[in-house]
């Protein structure tokens, strides 16, 4: 009799592949060469019997039975950790509350948090959306157990992190900055540039306009939004330009072409705060598996 089911290894490296967009990237993200994940994927279609994806010079994109497949594996590779961490004795069960910059993967997140949430089945989850120099600066009377944070990766930003003791945690991510506008604007933008920005307790936005200052770059602010959501919403509608991490541009936005010229900006990174003193065991090993998730 033919075995009737897929192989876990090959379901996780098509999961890497579908989320990293190319095989190289997912090649990355499951510590395989090149070659290993493209005869995984072969294989797993062969399993399939129909092809999951189409492939171009972009990258992938995903067949109507990839996109099918997409969400049983993922399924699929939740019970089989939770699976193993319930055998472990290090099963999640209780309340969990969680910070989260919104610049942190904004178009995947949400399926980032159900597969945490598929992964624990007796957890009970609570996300709250917070400025991260609001979850930086929370101590220990914060009302949230882990937080994921937004920094900046510049040598002055590594002084006040630095001077005000803030402890640096696990970075989870590195991403660069560009600046964006919306896909149907004209190539050329006449100044005083359009700036479209967050409220001033956004860090990054504080970034902006201070660099912007410093170089002596014209500009005005043609709209304010109050959240990454709005921003990318004001961009999209060609109000102005702006500058976002690469996982939060998103379709109908472009990066500037070479012939704004702005200044070159930093990386940033995504930060998962360390446990605090005599945290509770479940905070603990929630964080541990958050990590494995967020990278």
């Amino acid at each position: 009799m033919s075995q009737r089911a897929f192989d876990l290894a090959q379901l996780r490296t098509f999961v890497a592949v579908m989320e990293a967009g190319t095989v190289s990237g997912a090649a990355e993200r499951v510590f395989l060469s090149q070659s290993s994940v493209s005869e995984q994927v072969k294989k797993l279609e062969e399993r399939a019997g129909q092809p999951l994806f189409v492939r171009s010079k972009q990258g992938v994109t995903a067949t109507p039975a990839g996109t099918k497949l997409l969400d049983h594996a993922r399924r699929i590779l939740a019970m089989s950790e939770a699976a193993f961490e319930d055998m472990q004795g290090r099963a999640l069960d209780g309340e969990l509350r969680i910070a989260i910059t919104d610049y942190y993967r904004p178009h995947e997140i949400a399926s980032v948090l159900k597969t945490f949430s598929e992964q624990h089945p007796r957890l009970r989850l609570h996300v709250t959306v917070l400025p991260s120099a609001v979850i930086d600066s929370a101590g220990e009377g914060a009302n949230f157990d882990i937080g994921l944070s937004l920094r900046l990766v510049t040598p002055e930003s590594k002084r006040v992190a630095a001077g005000n003791g803030r402890q640096k945690g696990s970075v989870v991510r590195r991403e660069k900055l560009v600046w964006v506008t919306s896909a149907d604007a004209e190539p050329r933008i006449v100044t005083p540039y359009p700036l479209v920005l967050l409220p001033s307790s956004c860090q990054l936005q504080r970034f902006v306009v201070k660099l912007l200052d410093e170089r002596d770059v014209p500009y005005v602010i043609s709209h304010s939004a109050s959240g990454v959501a709005g921003l990318q919403l004001a961009l999209k509608a060609g109000l102005g330009i702006s500058c976002l991490n690469e996982s939060s541009i998103g379709g109908g936005l472009v990066a500037c072409s070479a012939s704004v010229r702005l200044p070159a900006l930093p990386a940033v990174e995504f930060h998962l705060l360390p446990g605090r003193p005599g945290e509770d065991d479940l905070v603990t090993n929630a964080r541990a598996a958050l990590q494995r998730l967020f990278s």
